[in-house]
C-alpha cells in the first residue's frame, strides 16, 4: 500500500509540472454570433441567421489515416447562431448522392448511415463532453462522455433536426436547446468539435484535428467562443407515464407514475422516478449456469443505464441489484413448504443528483428504496400459511466525489451503503479512492484503486480490502504495461456492486503493438501480448499462470478479422469449483491450450456475414479434453427500411470435469464429475423502420443447453487431484446432475415517436422454459418438450409525454380579468401570433415537428 501511494503521489508531482513540458495542441476557433431571428429547422439554408455566421471549414481525417483533407466534392461547412433559447447549428455536407448511406434505425442506434456530430464541452475541461448525432436517415444520437468511462448512449435529451438530401449532398440543421446542457454563464470559451463520417468508407473527419496517437479525444476539441449574457433556463422536466400489462398468468396491472429531471444548479442535476414502471425492460439472456459464481445480466431499465458514469467508479455499483429476486432465506420446520416466492422486489422509488463544476469537482448522489417482500410460507399437513420476510425494506445510498485536473486526469472517492430494516437482515457499506492520471504529455498512465467492504459497521463486521494498480506507456504505436490486483479474503461488496471473487494476488504484464497509418492492405492492425501469474492472498499460494495473444484488424476492403491464442501451463489450482471456500479445497486441472478467430465482412453491403470459431483441449496424459464452437450470424439489408438478422452458435465441451451440482450428499465427499456439454443457441433480430417515428422490431432467442455425466462419479482428493469411483452415481444412491435446458424468448415491439420526447410502446412478448433430466434427447426433441409447457404471453402498452416546464409555465400566470371585447382583441392578436410562428416556426417543438411529419427527414426528438 505505501508503494502505491508513493507511486501516485509521484505521479501527482509530474502532472502538476507546468505545461511547456505538453506538447503544443493547435485549436481552431469559432466565434458564434447572436440571432434575433431564430433559423427554421428544416433543412433549408436560407435563414437570415447563416448568412453572416462564421464558417468552420478544412476538415481532417484522423480515421482510419491521419492528416488527410476532404475531396473537393466532399466539402463540409458548418456554421452556428444563439438567442436566448437554444444553440443552432447548420452543416452543409457535399458529396456525390449514389455514396451517401442513410439506412433508417430507431433512435441512437448507428446501422449503414453517414453521420454528422457537434460536440460541446461547456466547461472547456477537455473531459466532459455532449455529443449531438444526425444521421442521413434523419434519425438522431446523443451521448455524454469522458475519458474514463466512454461514451454513454443512455443518456438522451429532446432537441431538434432536419435532414435534407440535395443535388450535391446533404444538410443538416440542429437546434441545441439549452435544457439540454449544463453550463455556468461566466464561462466564456466552450470546448467544440464536429465529426462527419462516411459511412461507405469508414472514413472519419473532424473540423479541429485529432493525434490518436496519444490522449483522449476531449483534447483536441476547437474553441467556441461569443456566447454572451445567457441565462441557464429553468431545467426541470416532466416525463409522466401510463402503462398497462396483460398477462394470461395473472390480473391486468395498471400503473401511473412520472420520471422528473429539475437543474438544481447551472451544473447539476436532479433525476427521479416516482413508482417506477420497468414492464417493458428487455429480456435477459438466461443460460445454463454450471460454474460456481452468479449468473448476472446487463443493465436493461432505462433509468438505471443513464447517466450514471459518476457512479461507476470504482466498480461498486451493480445496478442489477436493485429491484431483483429476494435474497433472504427463512427457516422451515419439517412439515413446511415455502410458495408464492415473488421473482423481484419492487422499487419504490430512485433518485439521482450528478454535476461537476466548471472547475472539475464531480458530485454525485444516488439513492432507491425497494419495498419489503413476503414470501408464503405453508405447512404441508395441516394447510395453514403464514407471511415471512425474504426482503425487508431497503435504502441503497452511493455517494461520489471526483476532482479532474489537467484536462487528462481525476482522482475520486466513492461510498456505497446499504441499509435494512430489521435485526434479522444485515446492513453492508463499501469506499473506494480511485485514481486515472496522466503526465502532461498525455505519454504515461497510472491507474490506482484501494476499495473497502464492510458488513455491519461495527467490530463485528467483516472488514474486507481489495487494490489495483497499473502503470503503462499510453502514447505511440508500441505500448505496454503492468498491474497488480488484490483481494483479502474478507473483501465482498455484493450487496450493491460485484464480484465473483476475493482472496487473491495476482500480477500482469501486456505488451502491444498498433497502427495508425493504413498499410498496402490493413486499414487498422493491432496485436497484444500478455503475461498472467496468480496466487492466492491466504495462504499465499500459487494457483496458475497464463499467457497469450489477441490480433485484430480491418483490410482494405472493410472486413474485419481477429485471432486469439491462450495457453494455461503446467498445474492450475481452482479454489473455486469445488465450492468449499471455508476449507480452502481445490481442484487441478492442467495444460489447457485454446485457439479460436473470427471475420466480419463489409456491413456495408446488403448481405454481411459473421464467422467466428474456437477449440480447446487440455494436453493431459490422464484425461481427454477436447472442445469446440463456432457461431454464423448473417444480417440481410433489405433496403433502407428493412434489416433483419440471424445468429446461430454451437457449443460442444467433451470431457470436462467440474462439481456435481444435485449429487453432492455424500457426508464429507466432494463429488465431481467427467461430463459431455453440448449447446444450440437461435437469435433472430430485425426492424423495419417506417421513419424517425415509427419503429416495428423483432428480438427472439433460444438457447438449448444438455449435460451428460459419465456414469461413475469422482471424489475430489485433499491433494487436488480426483479418483474414478468403481460404483456409478446410481449404486452409490446419488441423485442424477444431468440436465436439459430449454429457454424461449420473443419480443415484438412497436415504438411512435407521438411528440417531441414522447413515446407510445406497444410489445408482445411470449416465454418459455423447460428444465429436465434427459440429456440424451435431441435438440428437435427437446424442442418438442418445450412446446409443450404452458407458454406465457404478455401484452403492454406504455405511453410516457414529455413536458418541459418552460414552455408550461405560462399557463399558471394569473390572467387579468377583462371585458368580452377585450378577450375578442386578445383571441385576434393570438390567432395571428400563432400564424407567425407556424410560418417562421421560430418556438418551440410542436411546430417544428408537425413540419416534420410532412418531410419525413426533419426530426424533432
Amino acid at each position: 500500500m505505501k508503494i502505491y501511494i508513493s507511486l501516485i503521489c509521484a505521479l501527482l508531482f509530474i502532472s502538476s509540472i507546468k505545461a511547456q513540458e505538453q506538447d503544443s495542441i493547435s485549436k481552431k476557433r469559432l466565434n458564434i454570433k447572436r440571432t434575433s431571428v431564430a433559423p427554421k429547422i428544416d433543412g433549408v439554408l436560407d435563414d437570415v441567421a447563416w448568412k453572416d455566421a462564421e464558417e468552420a471549414t478544412d476538415f481532417i481525417q484522423f480515421r482510419p489515416e491521419m492528416g488527410v483533407t476532404l475531396q473537393p466534392h466532399q466539402k463540409t461547412i458548418v456554421k452556428m447562431a444563439y438567442n436566448d433559447d437554444a444553440i443552432y447549428v447548420s452543416a452543409y455536407l457535399k458529396d456525390k448522392p449514389e455514396d451517401i448511406q442513410r439506412q433508417l434505425t430507431s433512435r441512437d442506434n448507428f446501422g449503414n448511415s453517414d453521420f454528422f456530430i457537434v460536440v460541446f464541452n461547456p466547461n472547456n475541461d477537455a473531459q466532459n463532453d455532449v455529443e449531438f448525432f444526425v444521421f442521413a436517415s434523419g434519425t438522431q444520437a446523443d451521448a455524454i462522455a469522458n475519458p474514463s468511462s466512454g461514451e454513454d448512449f443512455g443518456w438522451s435529451a429532446v432537441w431538434d433536426s432536419a435532414v435534407k438530401i440535395v443535388d450535391d449532398g446533404w444538410i443538416v440543421e440542429m437546434k441545441i436547446p439549452y435544457r439540454a446542457l449544463r453550463f455556468s454563464k461566466d464561462v466564456e470559451t466552450w470546448g467544440l468539435q464536429f465529426h462527419r463520417r462516411f459511412r461507405v468508407d469508414n472514413t472519419q473527419y473532424t473540423w479541429n484535428p485529432i493525434d490518436r496517437t496519444k490522449g483522449n479525444m476531449g483534447l483536441y476539441h476547437g474553441e467556441l467562443t461569443g456566447i454572451e449574457n445567457i441565462e441557464p433556463p429553468t431545467r426541470l422536466n416532466f416525463y409522466p407515464f401510463a402503462s398497462t400489462v396483460f398477462n394470461n398468468e395473472d390480473k391486468p396491472d395498471f400503473k401511473l407514475g412520472m420520471d422528473v429531471k429539475y437543474g438544481i444548479t447551472e451544473n447539476f442535476t436532479l433525476d427521479a422516478t416516482l413508482i417506477p414502471d420497468f414492464s417493458q425492460a428487455s429480456f435477459d439472456n438466461v443460460r445454463l449456469n454450471l460454474g460456481p459464481f452468479e449468473q448476472t445480466f446487463g443493465e436493461q431499465r432505462q433509468f438505471f443505464k443513464e447517466g450514471v458514469d459518476l457512479f461507476n467508479k470504482g466498480n461498486l455499483f451493480f445496478s442489477r441489484r436493485i429491484g431483483a429476486a429476494p435474497r433472504g432465506s427463512i427457516d422451515l420446520n419439517e412439515d413446511e413448504s415455502i410458495e408464492n416466492v415473488p421473482d423481484n422486489v419492487n422499487v419504490i422509488n430512485a433518485i439521482k443528483v450528478s454535476g461537476r463544476t466548471k472547475k472539475g469537482l464531480g458530485i454525485g448522489v444516488f439513492n432507491a428504496v425497494t419495498e419489503k417482500t413476503e414470501a408464503t410460507v405453508r405447512n404441508v399437513d395441516t394447510d395453514e400459511t403464514r407471511k415471512e420476510v425474504i426482503e425487508p425494506l431497503t435504502n441503497y445510498n452511493i455517494v461520489v466525489i471526483d476532482q479532474q485536473f489537467n484536462g487528462n486526469s481525476s482522482i475520486g472517492i466513492v461510498n456505497t451503503s446499504v441499509w435494512r430494516d430489521g435485526s434479522n437482515f444485515r446492513d453492508a457499506y463499501t469506499g473506494a479512492l480511485v485514481a486515472n492520471i496522466n503526465n502532461k504529455r498525455n505519454t504515461y498512465n497510472i491507474r490506482a484503486d484501494a476499495k473497502v467492504s464492510q458488513t455491519e459497521f461495527d467490530f463485528n463486521g467483516e472488514f474486507g480490502f481489495n487494490s489495483f494498480f497499473r502503470i503503462g506507456k499510453s502514447h505511440g504505436k508500441f505500448r505496454y504495461s503492468f498491474d497488480h490486483s488484490f483481494s483479502n479474503d474478507k473483501y465482498n461488496i455484493n450487496d450493491l456492486g460485484l464480484n465473483f471473487r476475493n482472496n487473491f494476488n495476482n500480477f500482469g504484464i501486456d505488451i502491444n503493438y498498433r497502427i495508425f497509418e493504413p498499410t498496402e492492405k490493413l486499414n487498422n492492425f493491432f496485436i497484444n501480448s500478455y503475461v498472467n501469474y496468480r496466487r492466492l492472498y491466504k495462504p499465499g499460494t500459487f494457483t496458475g499462470t497464463n499467457f497469450g495473444v489477441f490480433v485484430n484488424g480491418q483490410t482494405k476492403k472493410l472486413m474485419w478479422f481477429g485471432i486469439n491464442l491462450n495457453m494455461e501451463p503446467g498445474k492450475q489450482y481452482d479454489y473455486f469449483e469445488p465450492r468449499d471456500f471455508a476449507n480452502k479445497r481445490y481442484f487441478i486441472y492442467k495444460n489447457i491450450g485454446s485457439i479460436g478467430g473470427w471475420i466480419d465482412t463489409n456491413s456495408n453491403k446488403r448481405f454481411s456475414i459473421n464467422l467466428g470459431g474456437n477449440m480447446w483441449h487440455a494436453f493431459d496424459k490422464e484425461r481427454d479434453l477436447f472442445g469446440y464452437a463456432f457461431d454464423i450470424a448473417p444480417t440481410f439489408r433489405v433496403n433502407d427500411k428493412f434489416r433483419l438478422s440471424y445468429g446461430f452458435n454451437y457449443n460442444n465441451n467433451k470431457g470436462s470435469r467440474g462439481y456435481t451440482n444435485n449429487s453432492n450428499s455424500i457426508e464429507d465427499e466432494i463429488i465431481f464429475g467427467e461430463r459431455d456439454v453440448e449447446s444450440i443457441e437461435n437469435s433472430i433480430s430485425g426492424s423495419y423502420t417506417f421513419n424517425p417515428y415509427h419503429t416495428v422490431s423483432l428480438s427472439f432467442r433460444n438457447f438449448w443447453s444438455t449435460v451428460t455425466y459419465d456414469q461413475n462419479p469422482y471424489f475430489l482428493q485433499e491433494d487436488g487431484s480426483v479418483i474414478e469411483q468403481n460404483e456409478t452415481f446410481e449404486e452409490l444412491g446419488l441423485a442424477s446432475s444431468n440436465v436439459n435446458f430449454n429457454t424461449w424468448n420473443l419480443d415484438l415491439n412497436y415504438t411512435w415517436q407521438v411528440a417531441p420526447g414522447s413515446f407510445l410502446t406497444a410489445l408482445y412478448r411470449n416465454q418459455l422454459f423447460n428444465h429436465g433430466e434427459n440429456s440424451q434427447d435431441n435438440y428437435f426433441d427437446s424442442l418438442g418438450d418445450l412446446f409443450d409447457q404452458d407458454m406465457n404471453h404478455i401484452f403492454s402498452l406504455r405511453l410516457q409525454y414529455f413536458i418541459d416546464y418552460n414552455s408550461i409555465k405560462g399557463v399558471f400566470k394569473k390572467k387579468n380579468r377583462t371585458d368580452d371585447s377585450q378577450i375578442r382583441q386578445v383571441n385576434r392578436r393570438r390567432n395571428r401570433s400563432r400564424y407567425n410562428r407556424h410560418n417562421s416556426d421560430s418556438q418551440g417543438y410542436y411546430s417544428s415537428y408537425d413540419n416534420a411529419l410532412v418531410n419525413p427527414l426533419a426530426t424533432s426528438y
